[in-house]
């Protein structure tokens, strides 16, 4: 079989700097800094991930994984653009929404994600608003007409910015609190009837947390946040199957980027290139690791390889659309000049 030519290349540079990235690793420590709490879907995948992608690194090293929610995943990226060592020890595992923060103008966002040095991203994802049995809300239309209080944790999360776009090209009524911090702490507000659901989750969190919530029909899935409905949920709308004109589906198309690249590997600026492809192969290798896909099973997690060069791909194509269609997207999501803690 051929090798694609990113793998080829990647194999070439790891066969000549091999002795040099064993020599470098070996003994080292890694740390994969999450941007989100501690209990829910990102650390499932980071926990599973990790052993085995750093026993596919030269020298394999030790690694370490660190939850540091905030700001709706901001400040774990500030940390590894600004100041984390520019070495390959130190990576992170961040919301899929954060690269795209700076495009809008988020305040807080002092990075640039178009700088840093992406490994690959470990699924893609459509995303859904999800409502407690309870709630009462089962459809659209239920959104349109109703309240819905869901849970939100930042500024920058698509737990915040996904319900906002509803409200103002749909008409939605759904009423985000703010101040969580991470997806599994609005799930267990959920239960305990602080909020009524959440909006920007996806499957594999509540596969992977909450593996019976869908088979003992715990929750309804209202809207799928997405470009085309999912597999999984055949019977419940797109959100684009709304849109009522072109300039709608290309603001669409921008809000739910971050779908192409579900929770992304990401190296600080600054990393030696021929680091980045010791990394970019290595996570290669673990996404196809029989072991590695048998446990994600086992835990319910979904795996979808996405290239390192792809996820460069798609943040370049979102910051080199339209001046209108990013005002257009940003105000839809009422980022401008957010201040995120």
């Amino acid at each position: 079989m051929r090798l694609p030519i990113w793998i080829a290349l990647g194999f070439a540079i790891v066969q000549t700097t091999s002795a040099s990235a064993d020599d470098f690793y070996k003994g080292k420590q890694i740390s994969l800094i999450l941007s989100a709490g501690e209990g829910g879907g990102y650390t499932s995948y980071a926990r599973v991930f990790a052993p085995y992608f750093t026993a596919h690194l030269p020298g394999k090293p030790n690694i370490v994984v660190q939850n540091m929610p905030g700001g709706g995943g901001i400040r774990a990226m500030s940390q590894l653009a600004n100041n984390a060592p520019r070495d390959g020890t130190a990576l992170g595992l961040v919301h899929s929404s954060i690269p795209f923060a700076p495009l809008y103008g988020v305040k807080a966002a002092a990075f640039d994600p178009r700088q840093m040095a992406w490994i690959g991203s470990l699924a893609t994802a459509s995303a859904m608003c999800v409502s407690w049995y309870k709630s009462g809300i089962k459809s659209f239309d239920d959104l349109k007409t109703r309240e819905f209080i869901v849970g939100g944790s930042g500024a920058g999360s698509q737990m915040e910015t996904l319900p906002t776009m509803l409200n103002k090209i749909f008409g939605t009524r759904i009423k985000v609190i703010s101040g969580y911090k991470g997806g599994n702490d609005v799930f267990l507000a959920m239960e305990r009837g602080e909020v009524q659901g959440r909006c920007g989750g996806l499957v594999s969190s509540i596969r992977s947390t909450r593996p019976d919530w869908f088979p003992k029909h715990m929750v309804d899935v209202p809207i799928q946040i997405a470009l085309e409905r999912s597999k999984l949920f055949p019977d419940v709308p797109a959100v684009v199957e709304f849109a009522s004109d072109e300039r709608t589906r290309n603001v669409l198309e921008l809000v739910l980027s971050p779908q192409a690249m579900d929770r992304p590997i990401v190296a600080p600026p600054g990393v030696p290139a021929e680091r980045i492809a010791v990394l970019r192969l290595a996570f290669h290798h673990a996404m196809n690791d029989p072991g590695f896909l048998a446990e994600a099973a086992k835990q319910n997690l979904e795996i979808d390889e996405v290239s390192g060069e792809k996820v460069e791909q798609v943040v370049a194509r979102a910051y080199s659309m339209p001046p209108d269609i990013v005002r257009s997207a940003n105000e839809s999501m009422n980022l401008t000049g957010v201040s995120a803690e």
